[in-house]
């Protein structure tokens, strides 16, 4: 089945250490201008989606506020779906705007949205949360990325606190970013293509390629981001293909050299 989709993590992939990857921009001009459908999915929970086209605009990556897909958006969209309107927003300040039209509490809430505190993960904090979901508020976690990179160098991300609160509350929470099948499918049904015709590229083995695998799509990891040479020697989860960056994706593309 040909590739007409191109699924793009953003951090790691598009972007590092607040710069764009060399390349980057001319790779998106160049396959946009060839037909293909492309959009992002993306892991990042430290911005709304506002913030996060502003940041690429920045950098010369032209992607519209409608093909990026988030976790924040997601959650909206599933908690809307169940009739669901107080929640505790754990997250940055400024992801509250991707859920305007909620009640966003402290007390009886009935779900706790879980996204990256960073060093707010204090053990107050993850105590406050552990007390509301002990008194019946369900909790959303925005992703569960075991690792992230910060200051160029690779760093717990939100997973290990997931599982924390899992562990103490004793349920599982709902996990609405990558790897979800669901939130894999929102940007796949919005191109209008079936998953086969979907190439996704990413970084993240575990949250990128097996999440896009399992889900019937090819899978390019690129050696950037939080790539390490470990993941050539991974047991159980082998990309498609490898590229050194996103800049070799069009050439290789156009070689008929990727998954098709």
């Amino acid at each position: 089945m040909a590739i007409k989709g191109l699924l793009l993590d953003l951090e790691g992939v598009l972007y590092q250490s607040g710069a764009p990857v060399l390349g980057a921009a001319e790779t998106i001009r160049v396959l946009s201008g060839r037909g293909y459908a492309v959009r992002a999915l993306t892991n990042t929970t430290t911005r709304p989606r506002r913030a996060i086209v502003d940041l690429l605009a920045r950098m010369g990556l032209d992607l519209a506020p409608d093909q990026i897909f988030t976790p924040a958006v997601a959650a909206r969209e599933l908690l809307a779906a169940e009739g669901v309107s107080r929640i505790h927003l754990a997250a940055v300040p400024d992801l509250a705007e991707d859920f305007a039209g909620f009640d966003l509490v402290d007390v009886d809430a009935r779900a706790v949205v879980l996204g990256d505190l960073h060093t707010g993960f204090t053990w107050a904090r993850l105590n406050e949360l552990f007390r509301m979901l002990r008194r019946g508020a369900r909790l959303v976690a925005l992703h569960r990325n075991r690792v992230c990179r910060r200051d160029d160098r690779i760093a717990l991300d939100l997973g290990p606190f997931v599982a924390a609160l899992e562990y103490a509350a004793g349920g599982e929470a709902l996990v609405v970013g990558k790897p979800s099948a669901h939130f894999f499918g929102l940007p796949v049904a919005d191109m209008g293509l079936d998953p086969g015709e979907v190439l996704m590229i990413g970084d993240d083995l575990e949250a990128d390629i097996a999440g896009a695998q399992a889900l019937g799509m090819a899978a390019v990891q690129v050696r950037t981001g939080k790539y390490s040479e470990q993941d050539d020697v991974h047991p159980s989860i082998v990309p498609n293909a490898r590229l050194d960056s996103i800049a070799d994706l069009a050439e290789r593309l156009e070689a008929g050299d990727l998954p098709a």
